[in-house]
């Protein structure tokens, strides 16, 4: 619904963001070969070698704009965040364009004309933007364009209901109440009150002149639902039913329609259709880059294993991969035994069971090195849940809620909750948690660009850690 609401504004602040930044690559251009744009009051136009890089400027700007998440309803943030964000993609999508044309080389380009591009079109978009979004702004605060919403049921279900509402101001919605038949009348529920009963919807929507109703009633509330319904059929109002099921939708929930049916999706992988593709071929190219780079270090640590202590250089443990699956995950033995079954103890401090260079391979996550043949293989990804052994598995999705969520995409060599710090022992309920809170937030939330953030943050603060034992 805020989809649909939002649809058209995204639409003008991109056709927006075209303008000025075609107004901004002509500035740059005239700064650069006639001076400044004022000092002549005839202006040439673009020369066609600059007129023809224009088209797939117009194309990258928007492309990168959408993908790094500008598009979509800001809501309430700062214009310090909002110049931030515009300076990030601003930047990136000119890296982009900087070495496509240093490396296709078939023009030659002022340096000059990029830079000023550059620095113009961040602080013109940052002003267009932010004029669009305070305009917006203002023109909800005076009340106009906003729809007036009645929500049926003041429990859980209707209370999850207002919040939302109360946090998408720019969906335009506006609650003028609750009714419920077990609350009375007048209490006040987050800052609005409950202004009558089931009994009452008719009389009450002609008072507040209600545009929209959100029916939210527990499943045991069919027959007042069920009189809802009735009782607005002949009203012109738009009913909205929210179904419990609300509550334990999880993952990527949403609606679908099949040929007809309407379908309610409680959990769902991002990973489908050119996401599947693109999400491979990305595990591929930097597995393959991984792997060739370090192939000198993984000499290296092999023969040191082998030097100083007895046993196999790689140690393979069953885990669980996407689906469920069990795959088998490969690390360099850091210890002196290869625990693998019913009983595997969690490593800790001070484990007598490290050897000492395999301490040093913990610490730093080297052990971790040859998952890149998971990769390659198809195992794993490069970022994503951290799998774990099989009987901490079967352990963990008895006590953590949704923990076997983790599963729908494929287990990764790092992942959202190791370089936010939940990586180690998990010897506690609230650590194990955390980490599943941040796994299914990397799962709700993914992206090209969000696999590119945590490999980034990997590389920074990934690799040593204090909990790595």
């Amino acid at each position: 619904m805020l989809k649909k609401h939002w649809q058209f504004l995204s639409s003008v602040f991109a056709f927006a963001d075209i303008l000025i930044i075609a107004v901004s690559w002509t500035i740059a251009y005239h700064i650069r070969f006639s001076g400044l744009w004022w000092e002549n009051i005839r202006v040439n136009p673009l020369s066609k070698q600059y007129l023809i890089i224009l088209v797939p400027i117009l194309i990258l700007w928007p492309f990168i704009f959408k993908n790094m998440g500008l598009y979509k309803q800001r809501r309430i943030s700062s214009i310090i965040t909002e110049v931030f964000d515009v300076s990030k993609a601003s930047t990136l999508a000119m890296i982009i364009l900087v070495s496509t044309t240093y490396f296709i080389r078939k023009d030659e380009y002022s340096r000059l004309v990029f830079f000023y591009f550059w620095i113009i079109s961040i602080i013109l978009l940052s002003v267009e933007r932010f004029i669009l979004r305070e305009f917006l702004r203002s023109f909800r605060q005076k009340g106009y364009n906003f729809r007036l919403v009645l929500i049926v049921g003041a429990g859980d279900l209707g209370v999850r209901v207002l919040k939302k509402v109360k946090s998408s101001p720019w969906s335009g919605l506006k609650v003028v109440g609750l009714i419920d038949d077990n609350i009375t009348k007048g209490e006040v529920i987050e800052g609005h009150k409950v202004i009558g009963k089931t009994k009452n919807i008719r009389n009450i929507i002609k008072e507040y002149e209600v545009d929209q109703v959100f029916v939210a009633l527990p499943v045991q509330a069919y027959k007042r639902l069920t009189y809802v319904v009735n009782s607005l059929s002949d009203e012109t109002v738009t009913v909205r039913i929210v179904p419990d099921l609300y509550q334990t939708m999880t993952l990527n929930a949403g609606i679908e329609d099949f040929d007809g049916m309407p379908l309610i999706n409680l959990t769902e992988s991002p990973m489908y259709g050119w996401s599947v593709i693109v999400k491979r071929l990305s595990d591929i190219l930097v597995a393959s880059i991984a792997l060739l780079l370090t192939s000198p270090l993984l000499l290296l640590i092999s023969i040191i294993i082998k030097l100083t202590s007895s046993g196999p250089i790689v140690f393979k443990q069953k885990r669980y991969g996407l689906d469920g699956k069990e795959i088998k995950v490969y690390k360099f033995r850091t210890m002196s035994v290869s625990e693998d079954g019913e009983q595997v103890l969690q490593a800790t401090k001070s484990d007598p069971r490290v050897t000492p260079f395999g301490a040093f391979l913990r610490k730093t996550s080297l052990d971790e090195l040859p998952q890149f043949l998971n990769v390659l293989q198809g195992r794993m990804s490069v970022v994503g849940p951290r799998p774990h052994a099989v009987i901490h598995n079967e352990e963990y999705k008895k006590i953590v809620k949704s923990y076997m969520l983790r599963h729908k995409v494929k287990p990764g060599i790092t992942g959202w909750a190791q370089v936010n710090g939940w990586r180690g022992e998990t010897n506690t309920l609230e650590k194990i948690e955390k980490r599943v809170e941040h796994d299914l937030y990397y799962i709700e939330n993914w992206s090209v660009w969000l696999d590119i953030k945590i490999m980034w943050l990997t590389i920074w603060k990934g690799f040593i850690h204090k909990h790595a034992y």
